[in-house]
């Protein structure tokens, strides 16, 4: 099989995984990130075979709705690549992304060890910010039954993956907590240039959000 075809039923096998999914992790999540892991890795002059299929799975099980545990997305992903004969090292190499990429907490940096996992990583916290990231911030939280905000309630700084896995604080703590650092964990340039523009879009939504929180607009 050639690599066109691995990569077509890897994005049908993924669409039928994630499709109708309402908590922002759905097929078009997946779609975003791998049409922006494709024009990062194109500038970047990456393996593009590892970054599509990286940029396809990483959300194919996530540790968010698996208690946690973060070795089944991988596992799943391995399992498929084998099914369809990919190359063990290449196989590593996605999977070793997949498990390596997520943010783990305000106080973790999650260093990516290849090109080709800085792209995609960029990829998927680029449609965690900007409109499409403030969107999929409210789709999640309302997902989790969580609060849209609570001035009671501070945002905290997690020192850990465990503590971060295990936060439940209003949907707006956590652009304070991930959402605007994002922009400065950035892997490569052309990330970084996109990051700007949409991190500034989302600070101007929390000035107006605060400023209609208190009724003064």
């Amino acid at each position: 099989m050639d690599k066109e075809d691995i990569l077509k039923q890897t994005e049908e096998y993924v669409k039928n995984k994630l499709g109708g999914e309402s908590s922002g992790h759905d097929w078009w999540h997946v779609h975003r990130v791998l049409k922006n892991a494709v024009h990062i890795g194109a500038h970047e002059k990456a393996d593009l075979f590892v970054v599509q299929l990286a940029a396809l799975l990483h959300d194919i099980s996530d540790w968010k709705f698996n208690k946690g545990d973060d070795s089944i997305g991988p596992k799943l992903a391995r399992e498929w690549l084998k099914n369809l004969k990919v190359e063990d090292h290449v196989i590593s190499h996605v999977c070793e992304i997949i498990k390596d990429m997520s943010f783990k907490g305000s106080g973790v940096i999650s260093k990516m060890r290849t090109k080709e996992g800085c792209i995609v990583q960029d990829a998927d916290r680029l449609d965690a910010i900007g409109a499409i990231g403030i969107s999929r911030a409210f789709a999640y939280g309302g997902h989790k039954g969580r609060e849209i905000y609570n001035p009671k309630i501070k945002p905290e700084k997690h020192e850990s993956f465990e503590q971060y896995k295990n936060n439940k604080g209003p949907t707006i703590n956590h652009f304070y907590e991930k959402l605007l650092l994002l922009k400065d964990r950035m892997n490569t340039e052309t990330a970084k240039k996109i990051a700007n523009k949409r991190n500034k879009f989302m600070a101007q939504f929390l000035e107006r959000f605060f400023k209609e929180w208190e009724g003064n607009e």
